[in-house]
């Protein structure tokens, strides 16, 4: 749920996170806006952190880092939408 310039542009800009983060969230009020702000609120937190990271890495030329990295952020971001279907799905 993002374009190349969000892509390029979140590690850097607030904004452009916020934006990605809009378009990513948006769909998820089909669950519940309790669902939409939690999975929205947690994904800025964890690409705030994984994409300033990532970047590091691929300006270092640390491929293996970087692709472990986007691993570990794609495993938090799964998390993070299975524990909140669970919790507020009453345990679906």
């Amino acid at each position: 749920m993002q374009t190349d310039k969000m892509a390029l542009n979140k590690s850097k800009s607030n904004k452009w996170l916020g934006i990605h983060v809009l378009c990513y969230s948006t769909p998820f009020l089909w669950f519940g806006w309790k669902f939409a702000v939690i999975n929205g609120l947690a994904h800025f937190l964890t690409d705030w952190v994984t994409s300033r990271l990532s970047s590091k890495a691929w300006a270092a030329q640390k491929r293996g880092l970087f692709f472990k990295i986007i691993g570990l952020d794609q495993a938090i971001h799964l998390t993070c939408l299975t524990l909140s279907l669970f919790y507020l799905g009453g345990g679906i």
